[in-house]
């Protein structure tokens, strides 16, 4: 029975002494509230005479002294401003040295690459064709009556430049 007793009396005493702070802790709760509560209306007071809102009641010197605040700010935002200005025209600088660059290495390689486009092109025309490419004249005449050449062909139109390498395949068999 005296161990109940003595620990319902710790029991008891330690529940008084967390009231206790817990009091002391709702005062300064309040009290921190109070300070906060100022402090936004301050903050939304300022925010308002900074947007030209509710300028009428503030003496010269406030005024002053709040012009003096919005030049001091809106010098930062240009110094802020003109620094991302700057950093921008250095990447898009080294960028634009970048593509030059390799613009420049393309370029030296343009004549490589097309000297081996034709060597492969060449290369797989030769693989397609079983005869080499041989000049064929495609001159002809058009007779009067029917307009078809020998052995019932009809005979191509005279050009200009009449010599045209042909492909054995599309040549017509003699």
């Amino acid at each position: 029975m005296e161990r109940i007793l003595e620990r319902y009396e710790r029991y008891s005493y330690a529940e008084r002494q967390l009231a206790a702070d817990e009091i002391e802790q709702n005062g300064s709760w309040s009290l921190e509230h109070a300070k906060l509560k100022a402090r936004i209306e301050v903050l939304q007071r300022n925010q308002r005479h900074y947007m030209g809102e509710d300028l009428e009641n503030l003496s010269l010197r406030e005024l002053q002294n709040l012009e003096q605040q919005l030049d001091s700010a809106l010098k930062h935002i240009r110094s802020k401003r003109n620094q991302l200005m700057f950093e921008s025209i250095s990447e898009l600088q080294k960028k634009d040295k970048a593509l030059q660059e390799q613009n420049n290495i393309l370029a030296k390689k343009a004549p490589e690459i097309s000297e081996t486009a034709l060597n492969n092109c060449h290369d797989s025309s030769s693989m397609l064709l079983p005869q080499p490419m041989q000049p064929f004249n495609i001159r002809g005449t058009y007779e009067a009556s029917n307009g078809r050449g020998e052995e019932g062909y009809p005979n191509p139109p005279q050009h200009r430049n009449s010599n045209v390498l042909l492909p054995p395949w599309m040549i017509r068999p003699s």
